[in-house]
């Protein structure tokens, strides 16, 4: 499994797929799929596979989309203006390659730059450079060689362009999009397990659209998929690097599968909660729990669909996301995947309804 989901990370992490683009993961999780369930999209583009079965109807969710960039103007001296998709966070920018997709489906390479520190007034040197202050050279000479050589046109996409790479430590790897490319590589691999073994539920897999942009393609899948129960799946951000206090760590690298209680787009289901709990100490899975202070998730639209549905977030904890260059610990993946297996084992019409009554 391991050197599977290896293949699969690495597929995933170097596709192309911002916000509204997110064509070539669905693509891969159409050939990874294709044989395990009968394939749909919705309207926006969220990709669904129906494993069918009896009983409630359970999703296993995870965003295609990665944070990038759309082309917003092209210089009269061939330079690149750009807006981004999703939270960036400007430091991580200058100096970094990033790829622009035509629309004839060539990538084309720049690197984001700015006015070179030399020609800048000390105190504006000290200040991060704004998004409005950064362009990227793709080496032409005007706006017209752009635009009729190189074929790009305002908003074309762009994604960060990174390699993923295995560390010198073993289990660790490196890569531009395990946000959410982890969660992706989860539902593939948990869904083909799935596939071969019984369920007490009809179980749906489904990579959504547009989570980075404000959890939209969420919206639309759930009145789609039409749910009783969603386990979502991500890459959050981990916080046991220098700056945080370890004995407070609730994202630690090799800690294990990640539960979500909360964030503030979305209150974990609290029975939904303790079964995800209860489920990986029975199965004896490595976990750990957090609340979130900031963030979101695609939970946050599906827990208020429809007449609500209980959702739960499980994570692979990465280091330096939403940057070119994210690190995750490849056993922590394994992790989500078993308690996925275990918990959809979990779910059948009793236990289901058990979560939403009330009187």
């Amino acid at each position: 499994m391991k050197t599977k989901a290896v293949s699969l990370l690495r597929e995933l992490t170097e596709a192309h797929s911002v916000p509204g683009h997110e064509d070539e993961v669905r693509a891969i999780f159409v050939d990874e799929l294709g044989d395990s369930g009968d394939l749909y999209t919705d309207r926006m583009g969220s990709v669904f596979c129906d494993l069918a079965g009896e009983g409630p109807r359970v999703l296993i969710a995870g965003h295609m989309d990665e944070v990038g960039f759309l082309v917003q103007n092209i210089t009269h001296e061939g330079f690149i203006q750009f807006v981004a998709l999703g939270g960036w966070w400007e430091h991580n920018l200058l100096g970094q390659r990033v790829e622009i997709l035509t629309r004839t489906g060539e990538k084309i390479l720049g690197v984001v730059a700015s006015r070179p520190p030399h020609f800048l007034p000390e105190a504006q040197r000290r200040q991060v450079q704004t998004i409005e202050q950064l362009y990227i050279d793709v080496g032409a000479e005007s706006r017209l060689q752009v635009i009729d050589e190189f074929g790009i046109s305002l908003g074309d996409p762009i994604a960060p362009c990174s390699l993923f790479t295995a560390l010198s430590r073993e289990d660790h790897f490196m890569a531009k999009a395990f946000d959410n490319r982890v969660g992706m590589a989860a539902v593939i691999q948990a869904g083909q397990i799935l596939s071969a073994t019984d369920h007490p539920n009809h179980l749906v897999l489904c990579g959504t659209v547009q989570e980075e942009v404000g959890l939209r393609g969420a919206k639309a899948a759930a009145v789609f998929a039409k749910p009783d129960v969603a386990i979502i799946l991500e890459g959050p951000p981990a916080d046991d690097g220098p700056g945080f206090n370890r004995a407070d760590c609730q994202g630690r690298l090799g800690g294990g599968v990640q539960i979500r209680l909360y964030d503030p787009t979305a209150i974990t289901n609290p029975r939904l909660a303790r079964l995800a709990i209860d489920t990986a100490r029975a199965e004896g899975i490595p976990h750990q729990v957090t609340v979130r202070r900031s963030g979101g998730t695609d939970a946050g639209s599906f827990h208020q669909a429809n007449s609500g549905i209980p959702s739960i977030v499980l994570g692979v904890p990465a280091r330096y996301i939403h940057s070119h260059n994210a690190i995750i610990d490849i056993n922590d993946h394994l992790h989500l995947i078993a308690l996925v297996t275990a918990l959809v084992g979990k779910f059948d019409t009793h236990t289901v309804d058990s979560l939403t009554t009330y009187l």
